[in-house]
């Protein structure tokens, strides 16, 4: 016995290293027969860590080699701002901003006498109970905390200020008293936990709203009894008939529920000028019932409405829609063909018809899947995109019947007031209010394989997102980004954050030169200026 515990280690040594050559040999013949990748083939094994890195090279790529104002869509530091606001309630930092100042950029202006935070117009009156996370040890390897309750101020606007959609024309118009809402995000896309989580958090916030997304109302968005904007794109999802044509007698059910506060027809989508996709191992029963396909089949939704094909019927169709619904009806569009964007206003202008909203989605919004040449070069920016629409219908006289929703990532309070300043009078926000969930940016969206559980329906990934954790840290970044706001207000020597406009902001280029917003925006005059070098092209 003492013979056999003496040789024993040297035994299991010869073992393991007679397993690893086999195992080494294995691969090794594997590789060089294989005749799919010439790399394996000429390197075997070699040419296999080479693979193995490249898959992981994201991860590494995020967590140890990139700074933090470095990586696409959002940097590391944008993604912990909004981590830190919604499980900490927290934007403070220390030393100084890690914002490169040598490049080109917008900046607000700052007042030589800003207002104090009680002159400031906030509609503090109703607290909110909510949970936040204190540190309370932090190590190299080890991290201590505790979640705790907490009544914040909800930093609403005052009722004269608020934002009234469709006060002119609908029975029912819709009151926002925040100007920071969630984007469209559909269920089936997201999975129950996310979207639950995403309406329970919104509804503690309150003074915001919750966009359905295309794939149709479901229990989960109503689940936290947040204000509803169903969203409808050209596949009809929970208002259409079992022929695929829209059901008038479905959308009067849905205009009836008290939530929905107001609709969207889904023109395009900053990352995807196309219908809505789902691939059909996201298609459930459940899915498949809330938007009235059949369950396992791909979705993938026509490149726009068949009921109308042009201003005129799309008008008529906003107005039917109007008076049988009685809730405001807007628009989601892409800005991108200028001359149909001034046929829209001049239209909305010979007809007195048109939408009670447009949601302007820049070229860099986000989507749970979409075809690559769709995201990186069809549709401009919202910091170029929304100027031109807000220009455009103050040309022809319509600006004040209808208010426009900015989006594609303003996901800080310092983008968000930029894009009241060019004209936003709301804002959107998708990713931001995902990360706020649990998203950790894995870009696995489309392949119901989310790590994090958000953008997936598997019930087991699904699991690790829990809803009465999560909901909290929702309604802490939409609070946050309001304060935001109303501190950036304040430095700008205004009283309210709805008071943005374009003298309260700058462009400064990388040589330090510094522009009006009027001077570099693309304004009607600019456009027929650029039309009539073209005309002279010709």
């Amino acid at each position: 016995m003492t013979e056999m515990r003496k040789i024993l280690p040297a035994i299991l040594k010869g073992t393991a290293l007679l397993g690893a050559a086999a195992a080494a040999a294995y691969v090794y013949r594997k590789d060089d027969t294989q005749k799919q990748h010439s790399i394996l083939r000429n390197f075997p094994i070699v040419g296999r860590i080479r693979y193995i890195t490249e898959h992981i090279g994201p991860e590494l790529r995020q967590y140890l080699f990139q700074s933090n104002l470095e990586g696409t869509p959002f940097p590391r530091k944008e993604f912990e701002d909004i981590v830190k606001a919604g499980k900490y309630k927290e934007r403070l930092i220390g030393f100084g901003s890690e914002r490169d100042f040598t490049k080109s950029g917008y900046y607000i202006r700052n007042s030589m006498f800003p207002l104090q935070r009680e002159e400031l117009r906030i509609d503090n009156s109703r607290k909110i109970n909510t949970m936040v996370y204190k540190v309370d040890e932090e190590g190299l390897i080890t991290r201590k905390e505790h979640r705790e309750e907490k009544q914040v101020d909800p930093y609403y606007l005052h009722d004269e200020d608020a934002v009234i959609i469709g006060e002119d024309t609908c029975r029912k118009p819709f009151k926002v008293k925040g100007l920071v809402g969630q984007s469209a995000m559909s269920y089936g896309a997201l999975g129950k936990h996310a979207i639950t989580a995403l309406s329970k958090g919104l509804a503690i916030a309150g003074g915001t709203w919750m966009n359905t997304g295309e794939g149709g109302l479901s229990d989960y968005h109503l689940a936290g009894n947040p204000e509803i904007i169903m969203q409808i794109g050209p596949g009809l999802f929970g208002v259409r008939t079992p022929g695929g044509e829209f059901s008038w007698e479905e959308f009067k059910r849905k205009s009836e529920i008290e939530q929905v506060k107001a609709f969207e027809l889904k023109l395009a989508q900053g990352a995807k000028i196309r219908g809505g996709h789902l691939e059909g191992e996201k298609v459930t029963e459940e899915i498949a019932r809330i938007r009235l396909v059949e369950p396992g089949k791909t979705i993938n939704s026509p490149n726009r409405f068949y009921e109308f094909s042009n201003y005129h019927e799309m008008f008529e169709f906003v107005e039917r829609m109007r008076d049988i619904g009685g809730k405001p009806v807007g628009i989601k569009i892409v800005v991108g063909d200028l001359d149909s964007l001034e046929e829209m206003a001049s239209i909305m202008k010979e007809t007195g018809m048109g939408p009670d909203f447009i949601s302007v989605d820049g070229g860099e919004g986000g989507t749970g899947a979409t075809y690559q040449e769709l995201a990186d070069a069809v549709g401009l920016p919202i910091q170029s995109a929304l100027p031109v629409v807000d220009e455009m219908l103050k040309k022809y006289n319509v600006r004040n019947r209808v208010k426009l929703i900015a989006s594609g990532k303003l996901i800080t309070p310092d983008k968000i007031a930029i894009s009241l300043a060019m004209g936003a009078d709301l804002v959107n926000i998708a990713r931001g209010f995902m990360i706020s969930v649990g998203c950790i940016m894995a870009g696995k969206c489309h392949t119901n394989s989310c790590p994090a559980g958000v953008a997936t329906t598997d019930p087991k990934l699904q699991d690790g997102l829990v809803i009465e954790e999560k909901m909290y840290r929702v309604a802490n970044y939409v609070i946050s980004l309001r304060e935001g706001l109303f501190n950036l207000a304040a430095a700008a020597g205004i009283d309210t954050p709805v008071k943005f406009n374009r003298k309260h902001i700058v462009y400064k280029d990388e040589w330090g030169r510094v522009s009006s917003v009027g001077d570099i925006i693309l304004t009607p005059d600019k456009v027929d200026a650029i039309r009539d070098k073209e005309r002279a092209a010709k």
